[in-house]
């Protein structure tokens, strides 16, 4: 029996040998993923993404022309914080811009001076810290609670009746407090029918922070439920089953599975609310102006609405609301900051 060469006893030859790709083969592989260019690697040129993501930017071209015009093109309106801006002293608001007089940065030195800032700042502080630890945790808590019943249609209905005040305007939920909770309220009618002595606590400024605290958990935990049980939709039942198998309780699979699952939502919402912590409310807090008081209910927004409005003073108001602004953007950025140095993703990665 003859024997070729480079074949095996058997007759069979062995596998050929994988050679190694020479550079000239990887700079070929490199250029004919870019046409046209050799490049960097991977790197597509803006036409052919262009070209190649059409559909997407015209879908979203009118989205962006209303964010530009709504969003954007207003903020160059804060010009007239360095100025005494008089809408009367032209034909229009927008020429009154170029007419009146550049004071530079004297309305910021006087916001610096009024007490009555300081006030509706301290009050905004407060709320968004009672805010940020009495509500935001509930709408973690529910949805862990909401996830936890087996039968569907339960989930199902529990989880609209906790989302329908979402749809309810500031005006009927301050209202539905009122009916239950004010002087004439269910509550205190109840209570003087037994022999008691009824309460108010709508216009008690005290307990003002809890109230408003209560009405926005009411409104707005349904919303927050949707979004943690959105994220607790995309764990995998493998997770639970091996955690199960293992030997861990209802508890530890919770903690082990459930809470790290959570985590990058938590830390993008906590983001969001940091960088929203000046905006605590307007319309909340202004309808229930008159019945507790400036003192207890002036915030930053209400602060602006009452100086810029009310009285006319717009260079003032555009001086306060700029500062805001700058402070909720620093806000966002170091609270991203902070969710990268905890391993999260954030609002944006790095």
């Amino acid at each position: 029996m003859s024997i070729t060469a480079g074949s095996r006893p058997d007759g069979t030859r062995p596998p050929a040998a994988v050679e190694e790709p020479t550079a000239a083969v990887a700079a070929a592989v490199v250029k004919n993923r870019v046409p046209g260019k050799a490049g960097k690697a991977g790197k597509v040129p803006f036409k052919i993404r262009l070209r190649r993501d059409r559909t997407l930017i015209l879908m979203t071209l009118p989205v962006m022309v209303l964010l530009l015009l709504f969003n954007y093109v207003p903020l160059l309106g804060n010009v007239v914080a360095f100025q005494e801006y008089d809408p009367y002293v032209s034909s229009n608001g927008v020429t009154a811009i170029f007419h009146s007089p550049w004071v530079g940065v004297e309305q910021f030195s006087r916001m610096i001076d009024d007490p009555l800032f300081w006030g509706a700042a301290k009050n905004t502080i407060v709320l968004f810290v009672l805010q940020l630890v009495l509500f935001f945790p509930i709408p973690i808590a529910l949805a862990l609670l909401i996830n936890s019943v087996i039968r569907p249609r339960v989930r199902a209905v529990a989880q609209a009746i906790m989302y329908l005040p979402h749809f309810f305007s500031w005006v009927l939920v301050v209202t539905v407090f009122q009916q239950i909770f004010g002087g004439a309220g269910i509550i205190a009618q109840t209570l003087e029918d037994h022999g008691w002595s009824g309460f108010d606590l709508m216009t008690n400024a005290g307990l003002f922070k809890y109230l408003v605290t209560a009405q926005a958990v009411w409104k707005d935990a349904g919303w927050g439920i949707i979004v943690f049980l959105a994220a607790l939709a995309a764990v995998s039942t493998d997770l639970y089953e091996a955690a199960a198998m293992d030997g861990a309780g209802r508890w530890r699979r919770m903690w082990h599975v459930t809470l790290p699952a959570l985590r990058p939502v938590i830390a993008l919402l906590l983001v969001l609310r940091v960088g929203d912590a000046l905006s605590v409310g307007f319309e909340q807090f202004l309808l229930q102006r008159d019945a507790v008081g400036v003192g207890a209910s002036e915030v930053l927004d209400t602060y602006v609405w009452n100086m810029g409005i009310q009285n006319g003073d717009f260079s003032y108001a555009a001086a306060v609301g700029l500062v805001k602004g700058v402070i909720g953007v620093c806000l966002v950025l170091g609270a991203n900051k902070f969710a990268h140095l905890l391993g999260e993703q954030g609002v944006y990665k790095k």
